[in-house]
């Protein structure tokens, strides 16, 4: 039975929440693998709107187990916000999420650094949404962080939060940074892991034993491919894997039994904080496609930086990936464009390059090259198959599909789950 993973190949906000929502009809399994709550994944369910921060999409599906894997960062505070306000809304969530046992904790001390050091950059500021999440990956890769599986044992949770909270506030101190009050996270943090303890468990068991039973299993990923730490735009990225090996160590996956890799990318180009951004529209090009997406952060609410799609990053993300197939959305937003954009090479100091720089200060200089294609002129929104596209915007599809050496097999042109539908 199949096992697909799910990745955004740009810079995150592709779309892949609407996407595994759609894919979950035919799926038993949802595992997030990476990230945190600075991530969120937007599903429109008839005339419901849910933003996913930590939960992965499955859950809006009544039948499905969904799980959060060990290479998440988990701010307990926020999940159980989160848990709460679904089960607000008719979704029954704790008999169908596990948490891993292995999964590190994001707390009030990560966010209060994560804001200091931000501020501390001035103008070399890398953009974050100040959850916390960079310093909580600091903390697992220094080897003091505090994992899921402590929030079954209240007494050593308490020693191991309060020994580090200490530490954060003598580095506070020293800063001159607000200070944490540990009396009252500690109040709070206590009551989220009396909520939360009996959803921890082994959930690479879980895993590996529904593949072993036959089931299907998507893995979900959160931002996209040039936010990943070793492939992204460094250092304007995220602090963990989001590319397709992230579903294996942080979903507990082995490589073999993957049979399906299904890149999320938008018609165009968006990119929220920090960082470059070659085909980056600025002004009234900029803002119009801004308008027309409802380009502002799920998260944050801030607004995304847009521009025509880029087929050399593109590319790079499909090759890294292993991208077998492409979900493309938002195609509906180009529908008022006399003439659309492709970036297909870069030039760089005279020469021009089809391969995307993993030098920073190469990729700031490249200068895009576009080809261009007239507009379809046309509402696509209540379009229900390849075949009812109109030929323009077919033409446009199949277009990014030789670019980027990879076969189109989802086209969305709308937020809801009926605006779905394959090449």
């Amino acid at each position: 039975m199949p096992v697909t993973v799910l990745v955004g190949i740009q810079w995150g906000d592709e779309g892949k929440g609407k996407i595994i929502d759609v894919l979950t009809e035919q799926t038993d399994v949802i595992v997030r693998y990476q990230g945190g709550n600075n991530a969120g994944h937007t599903v429109e369910v008839g005339n419901d709107k849910y933003v996913l921060h930590l939960i992965p999409s499955g859950i809006l599906r009544a039948d499905k187990r969904c799980i959060i894997g060990n290479g998440v960062v988990v701010s307990p505070v926020d999940l159980l916000s989160e848990i709460t306000d679904l089960e607000a809304r008719g979704i029954a969530v704790r008999d169908r999420l596990e948490i891993s046992s292995r999964a590190h904790l994001v707390f009030k001390y990560h966010r209060l650094a994560d804001a200091a050091r931000e501020l501390s950059a001035g103008k070399a500021m890398i953009g974050t949404t100040k959850r916390g999440i960079g310093p909580t990956y600091a903390d697992k890769a220094n080897r003091v962080g505090i994992r899921a599986c402590d929030l079954c044992h209240k007494e050593r949770l308490e020693s191991k939060f309060r020994a580090q909270a200490e530490r954060y506030n003598r580095i506070f101190a020293a800063q001159g940074s607000e200070l944490l009050d540990v009396e009252a996270e500690w109040a709070t943090i206590s009551a989220a892991a009396d909520a939360l303890a009996p959803l921890v468990t082994d959930t690479v068991l879980t895993v590996n034993r529904s593949i072993k039973a036959g089931k299907n299993l998507l893995f979900e990923g959160a931002q996209g491919m040039h936010l990943d730490i070793d492939y992204g735009t460094y250092p304007y990225v995220t602090s963990s894997n989001t590319t397709t090996g992230g579903a294996c160590t942080g979903g507990g996956v082995a490589p073999r039994h993957i049979t399906d890799v299904i890149g999320v990318v938008k018609a165009y180009t968006t990119r929220v904080g920090e960082g470059p951004f070659p085909t980056e529209l600025l002004g009234p090009e900029g803002d119009s496609l801004r308008e027309a997406g409802h380009e502002y952060g799920a998260t944050t609410g801030r607004p995304r930086r847009c521009g025509w799609f880029d087929a050399v990053a593109n590319r790079y993300a499909v090759m890294v990936n292993g991208v077998d197939q492409l979900a493309v959305t938002k195609l509906d937003v180009l529908d008022n464009q006399k003439t659309i954009k492709v970036c297909t090479a870069y030039t760089l100091d005279g020469e021009t390059i089809t391969d995307f720089p993993a030098d920073l200060e190469s990729l700031q200089r490249v200068q895009p090259v576009y080809a261009e294609m007239p507009g379809w002129m046309t509402d696509t929104t209540a379009v229900r198959t390849w075949n009812d596209l109109p030929e323009k915007a077919q033409a446009y599809l199949q277009w990014l599909s030789e670019l980027l050496e990879t076969r189109i097999g989802i086209v969305s042109t709308g937020p809801g789950r009926l605006q779905t539908f394959s090449a």
